[in-house]
C-alpha cells in the first residue's frame, strides 16, 4: 500500500465499513480491475494504463456507497455530465479524481446523484456489474465482503 495517494480526500480517508476495508483499501484493489471495459464508451479510446480511473466515476462510487454508505454527488462537468463521488459522515473522497490531472474539482454544494438515473444506462449497470464482480472474486476468501 503506497504512504501517498493521489486521489481527492485521500488524507482522511480512513473511515472503515464494517469489514474493515478503507477507501485506500478499495482504490488498492480497483487499480487492479479498472480497464478499458470499465471505461465510459465515450472515454474508452482516452483510456490507459497510465490513466486507469478515466471513464469509472460512477459504477465506482456507488461501489463504494454500497461498501461504506453514505451519499454519491456528482460535479457537473462541460457537456452536461456528473462526475461522481463519495460523502460519507464528515469525509469526502474521490477514488477516480486522478483522471483530471491538475484540475481542481469543486466538493462543495453538489447534487446527490442516484443510481436509478445511472444505471438506466444498461451498459453503465453491466459495468458497474463486472467492476462489483471482480473486486468479489479478489476479495474471495479475504475478511472483505461487499453488502448486498
Amino acid at each position: 500500500m503506497p504512504e501517498k495517494y493521489n486521489f481527492y480526500g485521500w488524507e482522511g480517508a480512513t473511515i472503515q465499513a464494517r469489514n474493515g476495508m478503507t477507501p485506500r483499501d478499495l482504490y488498492d484493489l480497483l487499480s487492479e480491475i479498472w480497464c478499458e471495459y470499465t471505461c465510459a464508451p465515450r472515454l474508452r479510446e482516452g483510456w490507459s494504463k497510465d490513466n486507469p480511473t478515466l471513464g469509472q466515476c460512477s459504477i465506482t462510487a456507488f461501489l463504494a456507497q454500497d461498501i461504506f454508505g453514505g451519499k454519491v454527488y456528482g460535479v457537473l462537468r462541460s457537456g452536461g455530465n456528473y462526475h461522481c463521488y463519495n460523502v460519507v459522515g464528515n469525509c469526502v473522497f474521490d477514488l477516480t479524481s486522478e483522471q483530471f490531472g491538475d484540475e481542481k474539482l469543486n466538493y462543495d454544494n453538489n447534487p446527490e446523484q442516484f443510481r436509478e438515473v445511472h444505471f438506466a444506462k444498461e451498459e453503465k449497470r453491466l459495468r458497474y456489474e463486472y467492476l462489483k464482480n471482480e473486486l468479489a472474486k479478489r476479495l474471495q476468501g479475504a475478511s472483505f465482503c461487499i453488502s448486498e
